[in-house]
């Protein structure tokens, strides 16, 4: 067996450093993957740069990661589902808080994955599209499906690959920040449930959100953008909203509280500067920004009488949405190409040493329907 090597997080707000690191057996119900790339989320920077802010409950060194795709190395003793050398996509779990463990974060070569957090990829597709989805997909799964979210009806092949609302529609889903990597899977997650869906996006990423099956689009940056999906959806029953970036939550709350449904909306994102602080004064301030914030949605939702709550992308793992999304769904979906891989995978570099430039570049440029990706 080859050497293990990872980009360490050696301590709070250091640099990404490359090392050897530990070979782990797979426990029973995990698998070994060997990664062949690996993507960056905003989860990733956001540890890295607020230290023990965020996620305080990480002991370092610590390996991030969620998005990789690669290879299965080896299997658990309960696990029937995978063979050796079978390509897959993976979720890494090692930051959720009821793992904590970096054997299980995906900035490595030989990663750790729960079997219920991975799935059979078909042949057409590279790894550097398939490890561009699994975070965003788990987080749309979980709002849209889990038990104490928004408990949609489960996703179907069936429903896909139409670009049309449902002949009998159950009700419509709002995605605010269509274009996200979570905004990507809500919409197909909750095209496949049957739903019909609405989302916003930057008009330059309407045919986009239109090509993952959202019904309509609207631009999130208009003054009228709430009033005008008011009457988009007039006498329709709402089944719930998504909120991701800035102002998302709040515009969500207006809308939800003048229209018919369940008036729950599931926040995705903090707020968060356009431009990330340079200065310690501009830290502060923007955390002082951040806890105001929380404060006024949560007010506004009380007043309103619209219920917020915030997703952790990672609890699917331990509820059946995992085995719902990973097992019974996706593999179908891909294979018979009704799902996309969305965002789009921009390769950044190869090896894990440029796994810091790419989170640098996200960190400071942002993206918008793609996501940075790193070859291992």
């Amino acid at each position: 067996m080859d050497l293990n090597e990872a980009a360490w997080l050696p301590a709070k707000c250091a640099p990404l450093q490359v090392k050897q690191a530990p070979f782990t057996a797979p426990a029973a119900h995990q698998i070994v993957v060997r990664n062949a790339a690996v993507a960056i989320n905003p989860v990733d920077w956001c540890k890295q740069l607020m230290g023990n802010m965020m996620f305080s409950f990480v002991k370092y060194p610590f390996i991030l990661g969620n998005d990789c795709a690669g290879t299965v190395a080896q299997v658990g003793d309960a696990v029937s589902r995978f063979k050796i050398g079978d390509r897959v996509l993976a979720h890494a779990i090692g930051m959720d808080p009821n793992v904590n463990q970096p054997t299980e974060g995906a900035f490595q070569k030989f990663a750790i994955i729960r079997d219920n957090m991975a799935a059979l990829i078909p042949e057409w597709m590279s790894f550097e599209e398939a490890c561009a989805l699994p975070l965003g997909l788990s987080t749309a799964a979980c709002a849209l499906f889990q038990k104490d979210f928004l408990a949609l009806n489960n996703p179907d092949i069936a429903n896909l690959g139409t670009l049309d609302a449902p002949a009998d529609p159950r009700e419509v889903v709002l995605v605010w920040g269509g274009s996200s990597s979570v905004g990507s899977n809500a919409i197909q997650l909750a095209k496949a449930a049957g739903y019909e869906v609405i989302a916003t996006a930057s008009p330059h990423n309407f045919d986009y959100v239109h090509k993952l099956g959202a019904n309509e689009a609207f631009n999130y940056q208009s003054d009228t953008v709430v009033k005008d999906i008011i009457e988009a959806l007039g006498d329709k029953k709402v089944a719930g909203a998504i909120a991701i970036g800035n102002g998302s939550a709040e515009a969500c709350i207006d809308i939800l509280s003048r229209t018919r449904g369940n008036k729950f909306v599931v926040q995705i994102s903090f707020k968060f500067p356009p431009k990330v602080p340079s200065t310690t004064f501009g830290f502060v301030h923007a955390m002082a920004g951040l806890v105001w914030s929380n404060i006024a949605i949560f007010m506004k939702s009380k007043i309103s009488g619209v219920k917020t709550k915030m997703v952790f992308g990672s609890t699917l793992a331990h509820n059946e949405v995992g085995n719902l999304i990973y097992r019974d769904f996706l593999p179908g979906a891909l294979e018979e190409k009704k799902y996309q891989a969305a965002p789009k995978a921009v390769l950044v570099g190869n090896g894990l040493g440029q796994i810091q430039e790419a989170m640098n570049r996200h960190m400071n440029r942002g993206a918008s329907a793609e996501k940075y990706v790193v070859s291992i």
